[in-house]
């Protein structure tokens, strides 16, 4: 069974996105801040990417949470994640 975590921290998110070749992105044409995103690999038409500084200051005004899991149920490295509102 695979499980999934939650964290607000700036440093543990940015390690699992770059253990996983993902850069900070957001949707384009999202409006101010923009829909915050994970990019995996060759960059999506639909997203732009976003330096670090400015994801984590969406990130923190929008008080979201990343939940994400690191290993899938047959244990291979997991790119799953999203984006949540803090509790």
């Amino acid at each position: 069974m695979s499980t999934s975590q939650t964290t607000t921290s700036h440093t543990k998110i940015k390690s699992w996105a770059e253990a996983r070749d993902g850069h900070p992105a957001r949707v384009k044409g999202a409006g101010e801040g923009g829909i915050l995103r994970i990019d995996f690999g060759k960059p999506e038409d639909t997203l732009e990417e976003i330096s670090w500084d400015e994801f984590f200051k969406i990130f923190d005004d929008n008080k979201l949470e990343f939940l994400y899991q690191d290993k899938t149920e047959d244990g291979k490295t997991s790119r799953f994640s999203k984006f949540v509102s803090r509790h």
